[in-house]
C-alpha cells in the first residue's frame, strides 16, 4: 500500500531546515518545502512553491503548515484538492478572508525581520533553551513584504472545508481552547471544516525543534 507523502511548510522566518529532525524521523515519507524569500517575492510565489511540491508527489499528499504557513498550506491545498489526502495545521489556522497574511511586525526595506524573542515570551518559547533561541535568530529568514502584507482570498479553497480531513495540532494552546475559539466564531475557516480532528502536543510554538519525534509520530497518525 502506498502511503501519502507528507509535504512540510514552515512558518515565518524559517527555511526548510527547520524540519530536519522531523524529516529524519519520517524518512522518505516527507519532504520540506524551500519557500522563495527574495526581494519582491509574493504570497502567490510561495503558494506556487508548495503546489510544485504537491505536484511532485506520486499519488496523494498530506500538506502540513506551521503557524502562519497554515494559511499557505490551505491555499496550496485549495489549488490541488484532488491531490490532497489531508491537511495538518500546527500551532495556527488559515487566516480569515480579507485579512493580511502575516503583517504582524514592521516592514523595513521590503522585509519583515524576525523581531527577537520578546513578543514570544511565555508558552510560545518556554521549551526553547538559550542556544536554540540563538540558532533560530541567527538563521531567521526575513519575510518579503509581498508575502507578509498580502490579502488572503479563499476562492480556490472552499472545497477543502467539506471534503478534506483536517488535523489541528495544538502546541502552546490546548485542544479545549481551540474548540472554544471555534465555537465562538473566532476561527471562521475551521468552523466550516466538516472533518476536523484536534491533537495535543506538549511543546511551545516550534515543536519541530523541541519535540521532533513526537511531532513526527502525530504526522504518521495523520
Amino acid at each position: 500500500m502506498t502511503m501519502d507523502r507528507i509535504v512540510l511548510v514552515g512558518g515565518l522566518w524559517t527555511d526548510a531546515s527547520v524540519w530536519d529532525g522531523v524529516v529524519a524521523e519520517l524518512g522518505g515519507d516527507a519532504v520540506a518545502v524551500s519557500l522563495p524569500a527574495e526581494a519582491g517575492t509574493t504570497l502567490d510565489d510561495q503558494v506556487a512553491a508548495v503546489v510544485a511540491a504537491v505536484d511532485a508527489v506520486p499519488g496523494r499528499a498530506v500538506v502540513v503548515g506551521h503557524s502562519a504557513a497554515c494559511t499557505l498550506a490551505w491555499l496550496a491545498a485549495g489549488a490541488r484538492p484532488d491531490k490532497i489526502g489531508r491537511v495538518v495545521l500546527i500551532g495556527g489556522w488559515p487566516t480569515t478572508e480579507g485579512e493580511r497574511y502575516a503583517a504582524f511586525f514592521p516592514v523595513e526595506d521590503g522585509f519583515m525581520a524576525f523581531p527577537g524573542w520578546a513578543p514570544f515570551d511565555g508558552p510560545d518559547s518556554a521549551d526553547l533553551d538559550e542556544r536554540a533561541r540563538e540558532r533560530f535568530a541567527a538563521g531567521a529568514v526575513p519575510v518579503p513584504e509581498g508575502v507578509a502584507t498580502a490579502v488572503v482570498r479563499w476562492t480556490d479553497a472552499r472545497r477543502l472545508e467539506e471534503d478534506v480531513p483536517v488535523v489541528l495540532i495544538c502546541p502552546e494552546f490546548t485542544p479545549e481552547q481551540a474548540r472554544a475559539w471555534i465555537a465562538a466564531g473566532d476561527l471562521p475557516v475551521l468552523g466550516r471544516v466538516k472533518h476536523l480532528t484536534l491533537a495535543d502536543i506538549d511543546s511551545g510554538h516550534w515543536p519541530m525543534l523541541t519535540r521532533p519525534a513526537e511531532l513526527a509520530a502525530l504526522l504518521r497518525d495523520a
